[in-house]
Order: structure tokens, then C-alpha cells, then sequence
């Protein structure tokens, strides 16, 4: 292990999105950040950290500023939610049934005109790699919090058996090129 200092990623899935029923990997909506007392609570149980990123995507962003009202942060492309191509705004109940896959044959599959996870997960790595040691608060999505669970597992397709709640905390320690998992869905209580 590294004798330098950590780095440390603070994912946090946006907000629940205002998508009504629909897939929304790249349609840009809204999130429903209405809950103010829940935003600080969240931003009070990470605590102080040394930077805030967010994907682009308005539902990210929001939720950024909900959570950190005032203080800027960055974004950064490489975190936007896998691109569903054809299927992308479909309505969830339309989606085409797949069948029976593996855990690699879905990882590889790709929808139409769209990427597969393991296109993510490539998409995403040097954004995750480029951080500077301290703690980062990233923004994101489901498949970009998983794109992130797959740096330090064997196998990427693994990511895919995690569950991501909309205002979930996950979080991660790289030393070097080792990476571990502090948490997984971590969802703040009401007290």
C-alpha cells in the first residue's frame, strides 16, 4: 500500500428524477430536491470536503446545489449516466425483456445506437483516476456509482449486483492503485 496520502470519493446518487415512469440515462430532467432539512442533513453527515463534482446532467446539478447551496463545483462529462441510446426516455414498462444473461453478457450488451456498462466503466475510469488526494464529493448516477464499485472489484460486471438508492452515499479510499469500499448505498436515516 501507499505511504502518500488517500484519496477519498464521496458518490452520492442525484435525487430522486422527475423522469414519470421513463428510462433517463442521458434525457435531461429535473430531481425533486424540494426536501430542504434532508439536503442539509445528508451535506452535515458527509462534512467538509475538498471538492464537489457533479455530472452534468440537470438532476445532478441540482442536486449539487441543493446539498452545497452557494458553494460552487465542477463538472465533468465523463460522469453522465450510461447512454441507453434507443431505449433512452422509453417508459420503463415498454423496455424490451432480455432474458436470461450473465452478469458479463449484460456488462457487454449494448442497446441500440448506446453503450454497454463496461463502455461506462471506460467512459468514466480516468475521471475517477484524475482526482488529487483529499476528499472529493462527486454527484452522479446508479451506473456511474457502480462504474466506480468496479475499480476495486475483480471482475466489472460485479458492480452491476449493487443497488444505488436515489441519495445514497457511497464511498471509496484509493492508496496508489489500491482501491477499497468504505460503504455501499448508505442512505441517511431521519433521526
Amino acid at each position: 500500500m501507499s505511504a502518500g496520502p488517500a484519496t477519498e470519493l464521496i458518490l452520492i446518487r442525484h435525487a430522486p428524477a422527475l423522469a414519470g415512469g421513463r428510462l433517463c440515462g442521458r434525457t435531461d430532467v429535473g430531481a425533486d430536491v424540494s426536501d430542504a432539512a434532508s439536503m442539509a442533513a445528508l451535506a452535515g453527515a458527509i462534512g467538509a470536503v475538498d471538492r464537489v463534482i457533479a455530472s452534468p446532467a440537470l438532476r445532478c446539478r441540482q442536486t449539487a446545489e441543493a446539498l452545497w447551496p452557494g458553494r460552487g463545483f465542477a463538472t465533468e462529462a465523463a460522469l453522465w449516466e450510461q447512454d441507453f441510446g434507443d431505449w433512452d426516455g422509453m417508459a420503463m414498462a415498454r423496455l424490451p425483456d432480455l432474458g436470461p444473461m450473465t452478469r458479463a453478457a449484460l456488462a457487454s450488451h449494448r442497446p441500440p445506437k448506446g453503450e454497454s456498462f463496461l463502455d461506462l466503466c471506460a467512459r468514466a475510469r480516468p475521471a475517477f483516476l484524475a482526482l488529487p488526494p483529499g476528499k472529493s464529493a462527486i454527484v452522479a448516477h446508479a451506473g456511474t456509482i457502480r462504474a466506480a464499485l468496479s475499480l476495486a472489484l475483480t471482475e466489472a460486471a460485479d458492480a452491476l449486483c449493487f443497488e444505488v438508492a436515489p441519495l445514497s452515499v457511497s464511498e471509496f479510499r484509493r492508496h496508489g492503485e489500491v482501491w477499497s469500499i468504505g460503504a455501499v448505498n448508505r442512505v441517511n436515516s431521519p433521526t
